[in-house]
């Protein structure tokens, strides 16, 4: 009924006068929460694209591309994908599982000759859903130099040498190794190579117009620079081999159209069948039978019951995320050029602008009343490497717990700068939780101290916010 009535122009018109209100109400607020959050966070540039019922309603580029030459972003900017270009690679897999090409309960030792035996169990599904057990190579000398180039086999070698961190299928643990790996699959089974692959098959047939495998020699119109943070100021993103910006982990170029594009491509299953779109969006069965809410190459976290279909980027000065809301027919895209940024919290931002019912909870602060505690929560994540944890307020087994959390919030004021205050917040969820709101130079988290009945800290969780 309704491709018959989209034929009539008085129809079509309403559609779009419906969505075009719909922009216009919320339009300026994004536009405020956006560069509050660019402010808040020391973000240089972000482009960002809020697509409703299939029409784009937003698209538009805030900031700089280019900090030093006083570039702006605009739409048409390229920013580097990080992991969000794993979907592409496992689209690019799911069409050679409908071509007859490959299954996806193959073992991979079919395709890589002298594979360990620690693989013999190994599938292409449980590389696609990082429950092969197979971990990231180290960046060490046991492992890859980022300075350095390598090959695809050399990359084979060095992930045949790892040892499994777990049994296959037997949990869920994010590998980027995994995803390297079905790249050369790919260039196992077509004799192409994967990028080449994803151009002929997915980019070309959905004009996606700049979207192509990372290239730095290239003259590339409208490339932004990435950017770092070192002690909450701006660095030049750090360098890597050419080598490693070509894998299929997620080394694109892309603006937020060919996001859009492949949006569309999606909803209207322009690439893949139904069967296999469902695919990618259903959560992975592990050995127990339990479920881990990760698809291929898609994160499935309701917010607020919705639900939601997410993937984040990381890499070389560049932040990234797309957040699908099905059943709210939203989607919204933010491309930035800091790596870190937290994207994904400015995207479930501009969801909930949107779509109220997606926002995600506000933090109060609260009367102090308990200034023991809050003393000794402030000190750690000050002063992390030289703070007491054998306090008596730390039970003896959290203590390793706790040191790894020093070690990391030491990582943490290296990239944000000092911790400038730390504030109680209010909890209404549980009596042996008490939560603090801790901010750095740059950005802020929200730390969650779990407590026993004695009133000992038995775990410290550290959350962006």
């Amino acid at each position: 009924m309704l491709e018959k009535l989209i034929q009539y122009p008085f129809f079509c018109l309403l559609i779009c006068f419906n969505q075009v209100l719909f922009a216009q109400t919320k339009s300026d607020k994004v536009d405020h929460y956006v560069e509050k959050a660019m402010t808040e966070r020391h973000i240089p540039g972000i482009s960002l694209a809020v697509i409703y019922d299939g029409v784009p309603i937003k698209v538009k580029g805030y900031g700089l591309a280019n900090i030093e030459n006083n570039v702006r972003v605009s739409p048409e900017t390229i920013f580097q994908s990080g992991s969000i270009g794993k979907q592409f690679t496992a689209a690019a897999i799911l069409q050679l599982k409908e071509e007859g090409k490959l299954k996806l309960d193959d073992n991979i030792s079919k395709y890589f000759a002298g594979s360990p035996s620690l693989w013999q169990n190994i599938t292409i599904r449980n590389l696609l859903t990082h429950t092969s057990g197979i971990p990231d190579i180290p960046e060490d000398s046991t492992g890859i130099n980022l300075q350095s180039n390598y090959t695809e086999q050399d990359l084979l070698r060095l992930a045949m040498k790892l040892p499994l961190i777990f049994k296959t299928g037997e949990k869920w643990s994010y590998s980027n190794t995994g995803y390297v790996l079905l790249g050369i699959l790919i260039h196992q089974i077509t004799g192409k190579f994967y990028g080449d692959v994803l151009k002929e098959k997915i980019f070309l047939p959905l004009s996606m117009e700049t979207i192509r495998i990372i290239n730095e020699p290239d003259i590339i119109m409208n490339r932004s620079s990435g950017y770092e943070l070192r002690n909450g100021e701006w660095q030049n993103q750090s360098w890597v081999a050419p080598s490693l910006n070509t894998t299929a982990d997620g080394s694109l170029y892309l603006t937020v159209f060919d996001l859009i594009k492949w949006d569309a491509a999606i909803t209207k299953e322009q690439i893949l069948n139904k069967e296999d779109l469902q695919a990618m969006v259903t959560p992975t069965k592990l050995n127990n039978d339990s479920l881990h809410p990760y698809g291929f190459a898609w994160f499935l976290s309701p917010l607020n019951g919705h639900r939601a279909f997410q993937h984040s980027g990381s890499w070389q000065g560049f932040n990234t995320y797309i957040a699908r809301f099905p059943d709210d027919k939203l989607t919204v895209i933010v491309l930035t050029n800091l790596n870190p940024s937290n994207p994904g919290l400015i995207a479930k931002d501009i969801a909930a602008i949107y779509i109220p019912e997606l926002t995600r909870p506000m933090v109060t602060a609260k009367i102090e009343d308990d200034v023991v505690m809050t003393n000794f929560i402030t000190d750690l994540f000050k002063n992390p490497t030289s703070s007491d944890l054998n306090n008596q307020l730390i039970s003896k087994d959290a203590i390793p717990k706790i040191k790894e959390l020093a070690i990391s919030n030491n990582s943490l004021i290296n990239t944000f700068g000092q911790v400038n205050t730390v504030l109680p917040l209010q909890n209404n969820t549980d009596i042996t939780q008490s939560k603090y709101l801790v901010k750095y130079k740059v950005s802020s988290r929200v730390v969650t101290v779990i407590k026993n009945k004695a009133g000992q800290i038995t775990d410290i969780v550290s959350e962006a916010y």
